[in-house]
């Protein structure tokens, strides 16, 4: 067996089994790497960059932040640039008066709107309120608490005796039912599952459910029926817990909606943002929730138990109002629901492949899963590594997207994400289309 050479230089990268080409620079939808090589960056890194690479309006407010008072205390201080982001983004939710708390990655967003939901319940006196109800496939980050929420037994097994208890139920996975029927026929019982978990662990014990609202990397952008979110929000309403909804990939504008949950005309108590709220240029998230919760903590008066060093970031900040301010002048969440329409559709074309089962998705964030039998939707085995080996082709076409896998059944299953920046030109996406096509054909020889 030939020995796998060891990465070379200090970098603890992810994958110790890959070496990564070196990026200088980007520009629009390309990345070059230090040979010259030019990558179109058809994925955004993981759905995060929105506007584009090698922008310098956000650069310069970076560095003009960076130059003023680069970093305070949220402990101590507040600061114009938060001060702003928060009216900003608060104009923007789905109910009046939203307060938002500010960190640097999903993962640690996640986990804060998950410590919020259990402090509310606390201060208003009912603290059996402690468990928490999440989705199958999901994804919700990597921290501890999160990665229990999540369905990916991939990114579990060495920490399972690490990680909570938590109550998973089926997501709106139409192309993978659970149940093996077909929409509106199965009367959308993936949703009512919600009500057979709370009565499993007592209305008085649930403290919040946690969602994605149209699926990431675990489902492939999956999209739920219409009427999915009205019967989650009502069985939240009556039973008295809180609804969450991750929108760390889909929100500020990914699907062509400033929040995804407005396709659904949803109204969640919290909600989490993170990714394109910076278009990558600079490590940000957030935690956004109705004033009621927040008030809640102040009239107990109670801080909130939470706090990161790097929370409020002036420099992260200044960063988010300058790439919200790109987005809105140059119209890009409206480009990206017509973009994304355009792209969806000729996306479809691919079904006429044989190793491509499914193609959904909603704005410019596109999901293509493989099958090795279209007819049973069979995947291929994990063994194979399907979507890794097409990930390698592509690349060396100069072609980049992000992949997954596990989502048949935990363990199998090869799919990949779309979701170019939504500056995206039609003779890019054709480039997508051409290139992807290119690979289906090569891998249609070999597996």
């Amino acid at each position: 067996m030939k020995q796998k050479k060891y990465p070379q230089g200090s970098v603890f990268y992810r994958n110790l089994q890959h070496s990564y080409p070196l990026i200088e620079t980007g520009h629009g939808v390309y990345l070059v790497d230090r040979n010259g090589k030019k990558y179109l960056d058809a994925s955004g890194g993981a759905a995060v960059v929105n506007i584009g690479h090698g922008v310098k309006e956000i650069a310069e407010a970076i560095g003009f932040q960076a130059r003023k008072a680069a970093y305070v205390s949220g402990m101590h201080f507040s600061h114009s640039p938060v001060e702003n982001l928060a009216e900003r983004i608060s104009g923007l939710l789905p109910f009046p008066g939203g307060k938002v708390y500010f960190l640097n990655s999903g993962s640690e967003a996640v986990e804060a709107s998950l410590k919020l939901a259990r402090q509310y319940w606390v201060e208003k006196g009912q603290e059996s309120k402690r468990y928490f109800i999440s989705r199958t496939p999901s994804y919700h980050g990597n921290t501890l608490t999160a990665l229990s929420l999540s369905a990916r037994k991939h990114y579990q097994g060495v920490f399972r005796p690490m990680l909570t208890k938590s109550l998973k139920i089926p997501a709106p996975y139409c192309y993978r039912c659970y149940e093996d029927e077909t929409y509106p026929a199965c009367g959308v019982k993936c949703a009512y599952e919600l009500e057979a978990a709370i009565k499993k662990i007592g209305r008085e014990n649930v403290a919040a459910i946690i969602t994605e609202v149209i699926g990431g990397a675990t489902t492939g952008a999956a999209v739920p029926p219409p009427e999915y979110f009205k019967i989650i929000r009502k069985i939240c309403d009556q039973n008295d817990l809180l609804l969450i909804t991750d929108e760390v990939m889909t929100g500020v504008g990914r699907t062509g909606k400033w929040l995804a949950s407005e396709h659904f005309g949803l109204v969640p108590d919290i909600i989490v943002l993170g990714k394109g709220l910076t278009s990558g240029y600079y490590p940000l998230s957030a935690v956004a929730s109705k004033k009621e919760i927040v008030d809640t903590l102040f009239k107990n008066g109670k801080s909130f138990l939470h706090a990161q060093t790097f929370s409020h970031h002036p420099v992260g900040c200044s960063a988010s109002v300058a790439t919200l301010d790109y987005i809105k002048k140059h119209r890009l969440v409206e480009r990206c629901a017509r973009i994304g329409e355009n792209l969806l559709s000729e996306t479809a074309g691919l079904l006429f492949y044989p190793h491509v089962g499914d193609v959904r998705g909603k704005g410019l964030l596109i999901g293509i899963e493989f099958v090795k039998d279209k007819k049973s939707k069979k995947p291929f085995p994990r063994k194979a590594r399907y979507a890794e080996n097409f990930l390698a082709r592509a690349m060396d076409k100069g072609l980049v997207f992000w992949w997954s896998t596990g989502q048949a059944d935990g363990h199998n299953g090869d799919l990949i994400l779309l979701a170019p920046p939504y500056i995206v030109e039609k003779k890019e996406s054709c480039i997508i289309l051409e290139k992807i096509a290119e690979v289906l054909s090569e891998m249609a020889k070999i597996f």
